[in-house]
């Protein structure tokens, strides 16, 4: 008797998308520096005129960039809406800090959908104790 579910086909096209754009990120050179040196060369358009040399994987990143971000940011702030803390209404002597739940899926909390998105978008410390 097998007792694992096959794979949903949506979750894994999803695990798939995700994927790719991860390691398309990972390829593609960082422009944290450059933009650094950039902004003083922002002329009085307000523009930088400039000339370099992109990666086949720069160019790639830079062209789908913003609609994976946007896209990216609307599951960000759509898991947030799921996973958030409400009373898990259970007795407690300490009624300043009652025991809380997540909405979503009624671990205790912080869930672990929220620890992980905090941990990687946050830092650790804007986690909350959790009992």
């Amino acid at each position: 008797m097998e007792t694992d579910k096959p794979e949903d086909a949506a979750r894994q096209g999803l695990r798939e998308r995700l994927e790719h754009i991860l390691i398309r990120t990972e390829k593609a050179t960082s422009w944290h520096d450059e933009a650094g040196r950039l902004r003083g060369l922002v002329n009085h358009d307000g523009y930088v005129p400039i000339r370099t040399r992109l990666a086949v994987e720069d160019l790639e990143f830079l062209s789908g960039a913003r609609t994976e971000l946007l896209k990216f940011s609307e599951l960000g702030l759509r898991l947030l809406d799921l996973h958030q803390p409400r009373d898990a209404g259970g007795i407690t002597s300490d009624t300043a800090h009652p025991i809380l739940r997540c909405r979503s899926c009624m671990w205790r909390w912080p869930c672990p959908t929220f620890r992980a998105m905090s941990e990687s978008f946050g830092s650790s410390r804007d986690l909350p104790e959790s009992a």
